[in-house]
Formats: C-alpha cells, structure tokens, sequence
C-alpha cells in the first residue's frame, strides 16, 4: 500500500456503498487530520481511536444506523505519482460551494475555505461531496 490517504477514503467509498454505519483501518496521523476535518464539517458523524491487537486502529463512524451517509462523493485528488499544489488565489471550489476540498498546507491539514481565508496554499488531498 503506497497511498494511505486513498486506502481509507475507498474504505469510505466502499463502506457506504455497502450501507456500512462504522469502518475501521490502520492509524496514521495523516488519515486522522483528513477524518477529523470531515467530521467537523459534518460529513462523518465520529472519529475515534482505538486498540487492536496491540495496533493503532482509527475507527470512523459515517452515520447513525438508520440515517443515510452524508457523503455523495469521495475523491483523492493529489496521488504520490502526481502530486497537485495550488495557490491560494486558485483554491478550487467543489459543487459551487456546497462541498469541500481538504489542503495539506504550512499550517496544517485544514479545509480551502480556511486555506484561502489564511492566504496560504498547498497540496490538494481531497474533495468531498
């Protein structure tokens, strides 16, 4: 596995296609910023660590039992063959507005909006809808 970040958004993918309510995937701190992020926008309902077997495991919970996911669609967008930055000024926006790229910046795994906000660029890692 090369790309941890694209393994955990296709267990995302794969989860709710199969109407899966939690998932659970090997712990990175990458993948925890990116989980955290989208739980604070309310795409995931909850982000926990836990214990496996002596291993760090990050269990996400997508949404309750009897409500649907929130997430339409889920995308890596900078892969390590092909790595895509962007400058502030050019800070794409997902579904006019209504989804929400995740940036690896200077500062920190945050949100575009929040990237564009603090003037500062990055690398795109994703985008959600």
């Amino acid at each position: 596995m090369t790309d941890p970040i694209a393994d955990m958004l296709s267990r995302i993918r794969n989860a709710i296609a199969v109407n899966k309510a939690e998932v659970s995937l090997p712990h990175s701190s990458a993948k925890e910023n990116v989980a955290r992020i989208l739980a604070q926008n309310r795409f995931l309902k909850e982000v926990k660590t836990g214990d496996e077997n002596g291993r760090k495991v990050l269990i996400i919970t997508i949404n309750d039992e009897e409500s649907s996911a929130n997430i339409t669609e889920i995308t890596r967008l900078s892969r390590p063959g092909r790595r895509e930055y962007v400058k502030a000024k050019d800070m794409p926006k997902v579904k006019r507005g209504r989804g929400l790229v995740v940036v690896s910046t200077s500062q920190g795994v945050m949100t575009g909006e929040a990237a564009k906000a603090k003037k500062l660029g990055g690398e795109l890692i994703c985008e959600v809808y």
